[in-house]
C-alpha cells in the first residue's frame, strides 16, 4: 500500500517536471536562424553586389521564357504537335516526349551558339579578364545573329516601325528589344507553314477512304477508324520521324 502511494504520488509529480526539463534541454541545443533585412552601410561596394545578385535571381527566373522563345524550341515544338494532330493519335506520343524531344534537339541545334556564348563571355568573365556589361554584350552577339538569320524582313520592318526607331543601317544599329517580338513572330509562322504542308498528304488520305466508305454506304462508320492504320503504316514506311527531324533541323 505504502509502495503503491508513493506511485501516485511520484508519477504526477515526473509529469509536471517533463515540459520544464524539455524547455531547459531545448535552451541549451542552439537553434541557427536566418535573418535577411535592409541595413545601412558607407561601402558602395557592397549595394553593387546586392543588385547583381538580385539581377541574377531575375535572369535565372526568366530562364524558361528565354529557352522557349529565343532558341529554335518553339518552331520543333509546333510542328511535332501539328504532326501528331495530323496522324490523328490524339495524345500519342504524349506531350511529355515531344516536349523532351524538342528540348533535346533545341540543345543540339543551339550547341553552336551556346559554346560561342561559353568561350567569347562566360570564360572570360569567369577569369575577371572582361567585365560584366561586355560580358553580357559578347552572349548576346550569338543569340542575335541566331534570331537575326529565322527573321522574316517584313516582321523585323512591322516592329520597327512601331518602335519608332531610326532606320537601321546595319543588323547592328536593331535594338534587342524589337528583334526579340520579331523573331517570335516569324517563328511561329514558319511553324504553321510546316504545320499546313503536313496536313496535306494525311488530309487526302482521310478524304479518299471517306469516299470509298460513302460509295459502300456505310456512311455511320467514321473514316477516322479506318484511315488511321493506313496513316501509321504509310509514316512509319516513309520513314516519318527520320524525315521530319532532318528537315526541322536543315530549317535552321
Amino acid at each position: 500500500m505504502k509502495r503503491g502511494a508513493f506511485l501516485l504520488i511520484l508519477i504526477p509529480a515526473l509529469l509536471m517536471l517533463l515540459p520544464a526539463a524539455a524547455v531547459r534541454a531545448a535552451q541549451e541545443v542552439a537553434i541557427p536562424t536566418l535573418q535577411i533585412g535592409i541595413g545601412a552601410t558607407n561601402e558602395p561596394g557592397q549595394v553593387s553586389i546586392a543588385i547583381q545578385v538580385l539581377l541574377l535571381l531575375t535572369v535565372l527566373a526568366l530562364a524558361p521564357s528565354i529557352l522557349v522563345l529565343m532558341t529554335s524550341f518553339t518552331r520543333l515544338v509546333i510542328v511535332f504537335h501539328f504532326l501528331r494532330q495530323a496522324v490523328g493519335t490524339q495524345t500519342m506520343p504524349p506531350n511529355q516526349v515531344l516536349v523532351g524531344l524538342s528540348l533535346f534537339l533545341t540543345f543540339f541545334i543551339m550547341y553552336p551558339v551556346f559554346e560561342r556564348i561559353n568561350n567569347d563571355a562566360f570564360q572570360p568573365y569567369i577569369a575577371q579578364t572582361i567585365g560584366q556589361d561586355e560580358a553580357f554584350t559578347r552572349a548576346l552577339q550569338p543569340l542575335r545573329e541566331f534570331m537575326f538569320k529565322q527573321t522574316h524582313e517584313d516582321d523585323l520592318a512591322m516592329f520597327i516601325g512601331m518602335a519608332k526607331v531610326a532606320r537601321p543601317k546595319t543588323f547592328a544599329d536593331i535594338p534587342t528589344h524589337v528583334l526579340i517580338p520579331a523573331f517570335i513572330i516569324s517563328e511561329l509562322k514558319t511553324a504553321f507553314q510546316i504545320g499546313f504542308l503536313i496536313y496535306i498528304p494525311f488530309l487526302m488520305l482521310d478524304m479518299i477512304v471517306a469516299s470509298v466508305l460513302l460509295s459502300m454506304g456505310m456512311m455511320m462508320l467514321p473514316p477516322v477508324m479506318i484511315s488511321l492504320p493506313f496513316k501509321l503504316i504509310l509514316f512509319v514506311m516513309a520513314d516519318g520521324w527520320r524525315l521530319m527531324v532532318g528537315s526541322l533541323m536543315q530549317s535552321f
